[in-house]
């Protein structure tokens, strides 16, 4: 059987083209991205009515037209010097945060991206990571639940060179459950497979991931080999949006689907 891809760096042997997403970049024979999770502890930021993130999906598994839609502030009516560095701060994430999106929404979560257009990506990330409002994002429960990955550099995941057909049309998601240390990965149509992991803190953004299992067609379920691990680093957290960077050096961009979904043990 040809090797799955999971969206969010990694790959496994799975059933033919399937394809899923997680975040870090394991070693031979599986790819994968797993972000986040380290500690129970909240930072103090919790989730609240703030953005929405409103992006259609539209036949085929692309992301439809859509932007981010802020709710009415009163710091928006106050003069520059009676709002502090976080008001200006957190309104400029909220600017770059329609900017990315609007970037990225034709790419196809990225396989669609000329060089042009992930350099342009990645120059809008990096504003928005030196604006991040969670400092110790392993110890935030905003990590917990279910993401989805709107867009990712990772080949493994994306599989630019195989037919289209082979390639996952479907969503991709990313669950973590920071007081368990656990994550999962979530295929849809067509392949609908799944991978777990369990997650160790390396520091207050790094965490090391070790893959669990396999579930391929959500049905057979196959134990990882010792060789499936990798790390993930989280750069940026909000109530609705998720930047990630793996350790291959594959960048991760998700929404906040599920703030409630628990990852199996």
């Amino acid at each position: 059987m040809a090797p799955a891809s999971l969206p969010l760096p990694f790959s496994v042997p799975c059933a033919p083209g399937a394809s899923l997403p997680l975040l870090a970049s394991p070693g031979p024979g599986v790819a994968a991205t797993s972000h986040l999770l380290a500690s129970s502890r909240s930072t103090g930021h919790e989730r609240g009515p703030g953005l929405a993130l409103v992006a259609a999906a539209a036949p085929g598994g692309r992301q439809g037209g859509g932007r981010w839609r802020a709710g009415v502030s009163s710091f928006f009516f106050l003069p520059p010097f009676l709002t502090g560095k976080g008001e200006k701060d957190a309104e400029k994430a909220e600017r770059l945060k329609e900017e990315l999106l609007a970037a990225i929404v034709p790419l196809d979560r990225g396989v669609e991206a000329t060089p042009e257009d992930k350099e342009r990506i990645e120059q809008i990330v990096q504003q928005l990571e030196a604006v991040n409002p969670v400092k110790e994002p392993l110890k935030s429960d905003l990590l917990n639940g279910k993401w989805e990955l709107l867009y990712t550099t990772s080949t493994s995941i994306l599989q630019p060179n195989r037919p289209k057909f082979l390639r996952p049309f479907g969503k991709i998601y990313q669950a973590i459950n920071t007081d368990t240390l656990r994550a999962q990965n979530i295929e849809t149509w067509p392949y609908f497979n799944q991978v777990t992991a369990n997650l160790v803190p390396l520091n207050p953004k790094r965490v090391a991931v070790k893959f669990d299992y396999f579930k391929i067609f959500s049905l057979i379920r196959i134990k990882s080999p010792g060789s499936g691990k990798g790390e993930l680093e989280i750069t940026y957290l909000d109530e609705e949006l998720r930047v990630s960077r793996g350790d291959k050096g594959n960048l991760f961009v998700l929404k906040m689907i599920d703030p409630t979904y628990r990852v199996p043990l």
